[in-house]
């Protein structure tokens, strides 16, 4: 287990059929379901930091005096903060408003087929804590060891008061995790142990806060949608690129997760192989590829996992993987834009930032050569939030269900 201090962001909408009540004799008045009301001031500050009491009043269209019942009161619960007042030419200052980033916390739980991490996000979206563990495949006993002595370890070097404004822990897993046993490498025994398992219960039964989930890539793209180039978009389609490539859709400043909450499984769009034969994304875009590139070379792709922030000595089997990823992705990418016509794409994936912003310049090389005929040419973007984005997202489940309000509720209300 690793252990850094690191900083970014959230997600949207938590189904709260995953939560799990709190747990006795923890929390306090902060922690309780906020009303729909203080959900919307909330929600509008997080967005726009700096608002006064007038604008807050003016947008949410709620009266002035409502809105100073509900300021008093989530500042008193410290999930609010008054700014140094800006006088104007005339009239009172104008008092700005922020969220507290330490007004409520949150754990995010990513569960990789190569690594797991946890994560204690404030309310802001500034990452406290990280613990990380890279192993070879996971299994369900070892995922519950991991978070058990993960938490307890974040959970020391916090007092009283910080763990009783922790709202919750998030989970981000891959959908179907005992899937692709031949590309893991694991027992296939080992991994069917997984259809067993509810992850909900099974984090609920060791750690004493609510428990929420969400599909690993979703909880990326919900990341990105809240904290990184998300609100510059109303609709873009988002790819993930980590052990098996995946990813997410947004429509309307809106995460759609569609029916089985799985919408956005591009791994499994059909692409050609390097040799011309008919296959799928996940085959030809995944760091799992890398992997066995560099296994065949004799090298150690350990590596890959130990540190996503840091690779280092690739040389041209990197090279050769970010091309290769980059043409399977551009035609992947155009196929998305014939059914839906996004104004952009976003791009990010379990790797340093240097690495995306490859990925990112070859995909658009790759697709200027490309018959686009029918369909606009999108924008192709890096992601903004980085390889954290799936912990970040899972983070996020917890603040949504209780505090905020997603983002099309808000653009509705603003509206």
């Amino acid at each position: 287990m690793t252990d850094s201090i690191s900083a970014n962001p959230d997600n949207i909408g938590a189904d709260d059929r995953n939560a799990r009540p709190l747990h006795p004799g923890g929390g306090a008045n902060q922690l309780r379901v906020r009303a729909y009301n203080e959900r919307l001031v909330l929600s509008l500050v997080r967005r726009n930091a700096g608002l006064s009491k007038a604008e807050i009043a003016r947008l949410s269209g709620l009266s002035a005096q409502t809105v100073s019942v509900i300021m008093r009161a989530l500042e008193k619960d410290g999930l609010l903060m008054r700014g140094t007042p800006v006088r104007g030419n005339v009239g009172k200052p104008k008092v700005p408003m922020a969220l507290n980033p330490d007004g409520v916390y949150s754990f995010g739980l990513k569960i990789g087929r190569r690594s797991t991490e946890l994560i204690l996000m404030d309310f802001v979206g500034s990452v406290r804590a990280t613990k990380r563990e890279a192993y070879k495949y996971p299994t369900p006993d070892g995922i519950r060891r991991f978070v058990r002595g993960a938490v307890d370890d974040i959970l020391t070097g916090l007092d009283r008061n910080q763990i009783d404004r922790i709202a919750g822990v998030g989970i981000a897993a891959p959908f179907e995790l005992w899937n692709w046993v031949d590309e893991v490498g694991a027992p296939v025994e080992d991994m069917n142990a997984w259809r067993e398992v509810d992850l909900v219960d099974a984090i609920a039964a060791i750690v004493p806060f609510p428990v929420f989930q969400q599909n690993d890539a979703t909880a990326a793209c919900g990341a990105e949608l809240v904290f990184g180039l998300g609100p510059n978009y109303s609709d873009f389609a988002y790819f993930f690129i980590g052990s098996f490539i995946g990813g997410g859709v947004v429509l309307n400043q809106a995460l759609y997760a569609g029916r089985t909450g799985n919408a956005g499984a591009f791994g499994s769009m059909p692409v050609s192989s390097r040799s011309g034969h008919p296959s799928q994304l996940i085959d030809q875009a995944s760091i799992f590829v890398l992997e066995q590139m560099l296994t065949r070379e004799g090298g150690d792709p350990a590596m890959l996992w130990r540190d996503p922030d840091y690779w280092h000595g690739l040389g041209k089997t990197l090279d050769i993987w970010i091309e290769h990823t980059a043409r399977s992705l551009a035609i992947a990418i155009t196929s998305v834009c014939s059914v839906i016509d996004f104004e952009a794409v976003i791009v990010d994936g379990g790797f340093p930032a240097d690495v995306c912003e490859r990925v990112v310049a070859a995909t658009r090389a790759a697709i200027s050569e490309l018959d686009l005929q029918g369909i606009e040419r999108p924008r192709i973007e890096q992601g903004r939030v980085g390889s954290a984005a799936r912990a970040i997202g899972a983070a996020s489940l917890p603040l949504f269900s209780r505090y905020l309000l997603d983002q099309n509720v808000l653009f509705k209300q603003m509206a």
